[in-house]
């Protein structure tokens, strides 16, 4: 089975839209990478500052590989102009979950 790995992100109220931007300009950045299956950002609503990125994978092997590759390349080029400096993290603090995925179910067909 699948297994998925959730980024918790403590996002200041102030910084909210920038990270969902961030989020949004490199959409499809991960789409393409081998063992992707699904990715969901998750705007917390009450209660907490807690954005959850949700991604799963084939496998261990294939998100290490996509840790190692494609998002540390995205996250060591400058977001900033020609030369620039690299933009301040809109996120004060992250803490990464993994789950194996024991079972699932999806809507039925009809």
């Amino acid at each position: 089975m699948s297994i998925v790995k959730i980024n918790v992100l403590s996002v200041p109220a102030e910084q909210r839209e920038v990270l969902e931007k961030r989020f949004a300009s490199r959409a499809g950045t991960v789409d393409s990478s081998d063992g992707f299956e699904w990715f969901e950002l998750l705007r917390p609503v009450e209660g907490t500052d807690q954005y959850l990125v949700y991604t799963r994978w084939r496998d261990e092997e294939s998100f290490q590989a996509w840790m190692e590759g494609p998002m540390k390349a995205a996250h060591q080029q400058g977001g900033g102009a020609e030369g620039g400096e690299r933009p301040k993290p809109a996120a004060s603090g992250s803490t990464l979950w993994s789950f194996e995925v024991v079972q699932q179910t999806g809507p039925k067909q009809g």
